[in-house]
């Protein structure tokens, strides 16, 4: 398995084992793994955890958030990737069929299998999930939401075994079992407890982004911080300290936290831009076109970072380099406000080096 060039981004923790341990055996594999979706990633992975600590209207925002470009993958299909679970059962139902035969509508389906809840997280589907597909639309029907069956079903075992049991709803969020001898009520906010040695690093990340998302930047860096401690591989924990330090005008500890991104993942491209931008601002312009230059020459199409070297080349009276750099931004970005500073740019720049030449 090569997964060379291949950059994971997993949302949510792991609920199979710590997300430390999954980088580890993706960069045997010659791959990328962070926390979140960083401007290199080329494939989301959704965690199954995602269903016991968010709200379901806060899943679909992260789902929807997913850029274009990159592919999705649920947990386990994450896990089959990795060799970690063996492959899925020979299948060949289209998800057009399984829609039609099943009458769920196609966002809840793709929700559904994004978490796992059918034998095949993708095309083809078998038998058994579009019998599945059937009872999930039942459940949906009489008043469950998706996010509680996504939640539940994930307690009876794999989800092959459910076509076997008959299962009702009590109400939006409480899923009942029913076999040949008895009712069993599934709670899946109460059942779905972290297993014991969950990674502690991402309950710090989760808290973290809380309240950095609520303005309380000074909690945020300490919980990143600690969770930048606990595992020692996690660019992104020290990256989102950086950023918070930064904020908090602290830029000698933000500048640490930024090295510390760099130094355990080069290829952090929001890094090495947001690195180059605190040494700017600290009047540092070689260092910082330094860290711009290799952010584009990480991502040709980061055009934040190709017009701050326009910016930083015309501080320096380098007006070659800044026209350069301000043409380069106009074909990444031709109708924005910032493309109206680019064109005005190159127009000074234009003025001064004919009056040089003459």
């Amino acid at each position: 398995m090569d997964l060379s060039g291949e950059s994971f981004g997993v949302i949510g923790a792991l609920q199979a084992f710590p997300l430390r341990l999954a980088a580890r055996r993706v960069a045997s594999h010659g791959g990328r793994l962070h926390r979140n979706v960083t401007r290199a990633t080329t494939c989301v992975v959704f965690g199954r955890t995602l269903l016991a600590r968010h709200d379901e209207a806060e899943i679909e925002r992260r789902v929807r958030a997913v850029p274009a470009a990159a592919r999705t993958l649920s947990e386990n299909g994450f896990l089959r990737l990795l060799g970690s679970l063996p492959p899925v059962p020979s299948a060949n139902i289209t998800r057009h069929s399984i829609l039609d035969q099943s009458g769920l509508a196609g966002p809840i389906f793709d929700l559904l299998a994004l978490f796992d809840a059918f034998e095949h997280p993708a095309e083809p589907f078998s038998f058994r999930d579009v019998i599945l597909a059937k009872k999930y639309a039942g459940l949906l029907a009489s008043g469950a939401v998706w996010s509680a069956v996504a939640r539940s079903i994930h307690q009876i075992g794999p989800v092959g075994s459910l076509t076997a049991l008959t299962l009702h709803s009590s109400g939006a969020e409480k899923i009942v079992t029913q076999d040949a001898h008895s009712f069993s009520e599934l709670d899946g906010q109460r059942l779905l407890a972290l297993p014991e040695g969950e990674d502690e690093a991402e309950d710090y990340f989760g808290l973290a982004e809380t309240a950095e998302a609520g303005g309380l930047l000074a909690e945020a860096a300490t919980l990143y911080a600690h969770c930048s401690a606990i595992d020692p591989s996690d660019a992104t924990a020290a990256f989102n300290l950086g950023n918070c330090l930064r904020a908090l005008n602290q830029p000698d500890e933000a500048a640490l936290a930024y090295a510390t991104a760099l130094k355990r993942d080069p290829g952090f491209v929001e890094a090495w831009f947001n690195y180059g931008g605190l040494l700017r601002d600290a009047g540092k312009l070689k260092p910082a076109r330094q860290h711009l230059a290799r952010a584009v020459e990480l991502d040709p199409s980061y055009a934040d970072a190709v017009y701050n070297l326009a910016a930083i080349a015309y501080d320096t009276d380098d007006l070659a380099a800044a026209r350069h750099y301000w043409r380069r931004y106009l074909e990444l970005d031709a109708t924005s406000d910032w493309a109206k500073r680019a064109r005005a740019g190159i127009a000074v720049a234009d003025q001064h080096l004919r009056k040089s030449a003459g």
